[in-house]
């Protein structure tokens, strides 16, 4: 152990703490998949282990990722004063974290995705909604995380920041979301793409969740631009609204511009739309998100 700590130049405290961190984490990790099966009213066991339901599957991964996004955001490498406060710390941070994971999930199901029941479409192992849903709960975790990255003490204000962040998320989801919306419907005779995700149309949803992450990641900018602080929270989640809508826009011109370049010759209504083409599909999602890694990246 003593070779272990000169090699590496950690201390006994700091491993302590790391341990705190870590166990916490995977008891919230564990958590979220229960979690997940009651509030889809189904038992989590048997829908992945007996019904093999691989739209469940993906929605629980995704549940599951997205914690794990939230969790890197509340371990800031920052000790607290003592291994309760370490420990109080990150649980609280991880268990509102889950909270809002779920809570997005219904307001996802309700503003953004209202004409379809995801619950019902996972239960009849619809894997287009399992990534779909998947997709909207990683995009909420990657703004969580930039909020808790943001903030910092553990008082009324912070969750009160991560709470309106959480909004923020959910209002680029269902912005987003719409705006996609009439894309398609403009592209395929004013068919509705909920109803296409209902229909079990994988490459459109692959192509969606490219959206949405990038999105997520797009309003993640904001925070290398805005100074927290408790006395003007409201104004700068507002400038973290309006920072997104206009990072979103600009992520949105310029993945059109890579995916004309990338996909030269590829009709992608037809491909993906028509054809159900998960290949490009794929492709487009690699290009939306790695567009948004890099403006950001920039933005920093």
């Amino acid at each position: 152990m003593n070779t272990f700590i000169e090699i590496t130049g950690l201390t006994q405290e700091l491993l302590i703490f790391l341990a705190i961190d870590i166990a916490i984490a995977i008891v919230l990790l564990g958590a979220m998949r229960f979690i997940s099966g009651l509030s889809a009213q189904v038992n989590s066991t048997d829908e992945l282990a007996k019904e093999d339901n691989f739209a469940f599957g993906i929605s629980v991964a995704g549940s599951v990722a997205a914690l794990g996004i939230v969790l890197t955001g509340a371990i800031t490498g920052e000790n607290a004063d003592s291994y309760l406060m370490e420990a109080v710390g990150m649980a609280s941070y991880g268990i509102f974290g889950l909270i809002l994971i779920k809570v997005g999930r219904v307001f996802h199901d309700r503003f953004a995705l209202n004409k379809i029941d995801k619950n019902a479409q996972i239960k009849a192992q619809n894997i287009t909604v399992g990534i779909v849903d998947a997709s909207g709960a990683i995009a909420t975790a990657i703004i969580i995380r930039a909020v808790l990255l943001w903030v910092y003490g553990l008082d009324i204000n912070t969750f009160t920041a991560i709470a309106a962040g959480f909004i923020v998320s959910q209002a680029m989801l269902v912005l987003v979301t719409r705006i996609k919306e009439r894309q398609y419907a403009a592209n395929n005779q004013n068919a509705s793409m909920q109803s296409a995700f209902a229909e079990g149309q994988i490459a459109l949803a692959i192509r969606y969740a490219g959206q949405v992450i990038s999105t997520a990641l797009a309003v993640t900018a904001a925070s290398h631009f805005l100074t927290y602080s408790p006395e003007t929270l409201m104004i700068n989640l507002v400038g973290w609204l309006v920072f997104g809508i206009i990072m979103t826009i600009l992520v949105a011109l310029l993945t059109s511009i890579a995916k004309r370049l990338v996909l030269m010759g590829i009709n992608l209504v037809e491909e993906v739309d028509q054809q159900h083409n998960i290949g490009v599909a794929c492709v487009e999602m690699a290009i939306s998100i790695s567009i948004a890694l890099i403006l950001t990246a920039l933005m920093s």
